[in-house]
């Protein structure tokens, strides 16, 4: 690109503000200019008003930037939301009212009809529901969501099994505490533990898979005709979440089949070269402990998902392991990706 398009992010100063931030450093095709957040934060300068939280100090891009009170006008057309779901529908919603394009890391529309909750390459076509939102809600703009940081997981490494007809799903989650955000779990709670509960986050996980593998049907999603039920649970890892999962099929796939599917799959983001696309989405690892938080979630800059385990099982079909990076490719990647989806599809 000659130019780059300018970008900003609401709810700059909290933890998921910070991964956009840094993910967004050096992109090619976005240059991050606007910051915004609360009124406290509001017209002072990002070092003093947001503690940096990730590893290194605060990046001299963003160091010197005044934050902004979270208000459209003079915000770049588009725009990442980081903000706190307690304060995200009216805050995002005057935003797509005014023009800007919002791409969502809150939970607040993910399962609205005319919302798209997307995964690139997944659900490239749902992003034809954003001039629904222009038709019937009138506004000028439009918002995109990612999906919850544990569905992103699921949801690629079922797309590529899609073909088989999925019919019953069960999935397991071992997630990381960076997914409870800042300060997250109490250490006393979580330090060789394990915290069998995350408040809404089974029946995210459940409803947002059926509308991410759903069919797009002109105005709405049409959502996959599967049983989806999910565990989720918190565990002492830092980064990463692993899910084991188990799926049965109307067709019935062999192991071989089932592995190629995985290897096999590309989609739009490769096709297109995107930016933050992994040249390979769902990475099947062969070893039999594999994958592992500590050793894989890093891998691709965070962005792709790793599978392995693949094994009968005794009640469904078949049962596997996938790993994903809960604050990359569950969220700020995620987003970023959506966004780079939308330029491609001539939207910014």
């Amino acid at each position: 690109m000659e130019r780059k398009i300018e970008v900003g992010v609401l709810g700059a100063t909290g933890m998921v503000g910070q991964h956009f931030i840094k993910f967004l450093q050096g992109h090619p095709w976005f240059e991050l200019t606007w910051l915004g957040a609360s009124d406290r934060s509001a017209g002072r300068k990002y070092r003093e008003a947001a503690k940096w939280h990730l590893g290194g100090g605060t990046p001299a891009s963003v160091a010197d930037l005044a934050v902004q009170e979270s208000k459209p006008g003079h915000a770049p057309k588009l725009v990442f939301s980081a903000m706190d779901a307690s304060v995200a529908t009216e805050i995002e919603q005057a935003f797509a009212a005014a023009g800007h394009l919002v791409v969502s890391n809150s939970k607040n529309h993910r399962m609205d009809r005319d919302v798209p909750l997307l995964v690139p390459e997944v659900n490239p076509d749902h992003l034809a529901l954003i001039p629904q939102q222009r038709v019937h809600r009138g506004w000028e703009g439009g918002i995109a969501t990612n999906p919850n940081c544990s569905t992103v997981g699921l949801t690629l490494s079922l797309a590529p099994l899609r073909q088989f007809g999925i019919t019953r799903v069960i999935v397991t989650t071992m997630q990381a505490i960076s997914g409870a955000g800042y300060p997250g779990v109490p250490s006393m709670d979580i330090t060789a533990n394990v915290v069998p509960f995350i408040g809404g986050e089974e029946e995210k996980m459940e409803q947002e898979t059926q509308k991410i593998l759903g069919d797009f049907a002109i105005d709405h999603i049409r959502p996959l005709a599967a049983r989806v039920s999910a565990h989720c649970n918190r565990v002492p890892v830092v980064d990463g979440h692993t899910e084991t999962v188990s799926v049965e099929f109307a067709a019935k796939p062999t192991a071989v089949e089932i592995i190629e599917a995985f290897r096999a799959f590309r989609s739009v983001p490769q096709a297109r070269n995107l930016p933050s696309a992994p040249p390979e989405p769902v990475i099947y690892m062969t070893e039999g402990d594999r994958p592992q938080p500590r050793r894989d979630v890093d891998r691709e800059r965070g962005m792709a998902a790793f599978v392995g385990r693949l094994r009968p099982c005794p009640v469904f079909d078949f049962k596997y392991v996938t790993l994903s990076h809960n604050t990359v490719r569950g969220a700020a990647g995620a987003a970023v990706l959506n966004a780079e989806l939308m330029n491609s599809e001539g939207l910014l």
